[in-house]
């Protein structure tokens, strides 16, 4: 015979073991789902510390693992002009464009600073921000700016045209783009 009819015992034996795979689903799916909402609850709180400690421009960034600004001059000083590297570094606002607020100077230590631009064009610092810390995250590259730009950025930053005038060589510079930056309130 090619079909056997089944028995009554056969589907009661096939049952028992379909109730005991929907047992071990339902627990599996129970522990992932009770994993999973610790997890959430752990990043909420992180979200939540983020955003009542800082005012968040750009991408979203956290502030772990930020370098200082004396460990982002040592990494600035082994750069050449050209060489790019992904980083994230604390400082505060020296300048601030005073136009837009769509480039800030961040100072590395007496003598030195870096010129931050922001991806894209896409976000811009609060006019006021001047001497407030700050974390940002993006890329630092060594680069050299033109007579006519560093005119153009004094222009931003309100200089006399006295002090504009005085502008006659380019200039090396630590120059950074963020993708993120966290201002601290």
């Amino acid at each position: 015979m090619f079909f056997k009819i089944p028995t009554f015992v056969e589907n009661k034996s096939k049952l028992k073991n379909m109730r005991l795979i929907v047992r071990i689903l339902a627990i599996a799916l129970l522990i992932f789902t009770a994993c999973k909402s610790e997890k959430s609850e752990k990043n909420s709180n992180y979200a939540d510390e983020i955003t009542t400690s800082f005012d968040t421009f750009g991408g979203v960034i956290s502030a772990d693992n930020a370098l200082s600004s004396k460990e982002m001059l040592t990494k600035f000083n082994s750069l050449k002009v050209g060489d790019t590297i992904r980083i994230k570094f604390a400082s505060s606002i020296k300048e601030v464009c005073s136009k837009k607020g769509c480039w800030m100077k961040l100072p590395l230590d007496q003598e030195s600073e870096t010129m931050v631009r922001f991806k894209d064009y896409g976000f811009f610092m609060p006019l006021d921000s001047k001497y407030r810390e700050v974390i940002v995250e993006g890329k630092a590259f060594v680069t050299e700016v033109s007579v006519n730009d560093l005119r153009h950025y004094a222009e931003d930053a309100g200089k006399s045209a006295e002090e504009i005038a005085k502008i006659t060589t380019p200039k090396k510079e630590f120059a950074f783009e963020a993708n993120g930056v966290l201002m601290k309130k």
